[in-house]
């Protein structure tokens, strides 16, 4: 594997949870980073503070991907930045909706930040960047489809499909890979939704942080061979 020294990664809903593990990852491999947020300016300030402290280039840029006009020009701008290397599709909503609760606002929603934004940053970056790698974070949900959390599984399936094709579609210049997590960063405010969680884990465990960071950094780092692949890091859970 080699490092990241030198090269620029973009990382979308990176001020928060997962995103801003995922930027940290990135940065002490030595990338300097590009930190895309959507409604958190604050959180995303401490995220680039935190980056600095580390010697590394961070900005951070904001787009409502709600609406996907607003993520046309984030590819543009990040590239005026520092040129791209990768791009880390991290941005998304998850929210505990069944079919029959789902309106269309929601549905439109899920679908606007959970796939059309990574298509068009995706679609972007491959018009930018000569050799690069992509990374679309899905969710063991994506291969297992369930009744519950209905339109972001949804979203997220389609997402899967689309991995398969953008790896298709821009090689051999760019690679595009998945990463499926399961347990990886507990509920802030439920330990008995926690435990509940892990029941149906073959772990019997959550992740450690390093466990996923590790994962994104080899398929950032990794052979350029390997293209079209979604890795698991669930503990199992797709399994069941």
């Amino acid at each position: 594997m080699n490092d990241l020294k030198g090269k620029t990664i973009l990382v979308t809903g990176a001020a928060r949870r997962l995103g801003r593990l995922f930027a940290l990852a990135c940065v002490k491999a030595g990338a300097d980073v590009i930190l895309h947020h959507g409604h958190s300016p604050a959180e995303a300030e401490s995220v680039r503070q935190e980056i600095a402290s580390f010697g590394r280039r961070a900005w951070a840029l904001a787009a409502d991907f709600s609406q996907p006009e607003n993520v046309l020009q984030l590819i543009e701008r990040a590239s005026e930045l520092s040129p791209l290397y990768a791009l880390v599709n991290s941005a998304s909503i998850f929210e505990p909706l069944t079919v029959h609760d789902t309106t269309l606002e929601d549905w439109n929603r899920h679908l606007n930040i959970n796939l059309t934004a990574p298509f068009l940053l995706s679609q972007a970056f491959a018009k930018h960047v000569k050799e690069g790698r992509i990374v679309n974070i899905l969710d063991w949900r994506a291969l297992r489809p369930g009744a519950d959390h209905f339109p972001y599984t949804v979203t997220k399936s389609a997402l899967a499909a689309m991995t398969k094709s953008l790896a298709a579609a821009l090689a051999p210049d760019i690679t595009v890979n998945g990463l499926a997590l399961g347990a990886i960063l507990p509920p802030a405010d439920s330990s008995s939704a926690s435990e509940k969680i892990i029941e149906a884990v073959p772990a019997k465990r959550w992740s450690e942080a390093g466990e996923a960071e590790d994962a994104l950094l080899f398929l950032l780092t990794g052979p350029a061979y390997i293209t079209g692949e979604i890795i698991h890091v669930d503990g199992g859970r797709h399994l069941l």
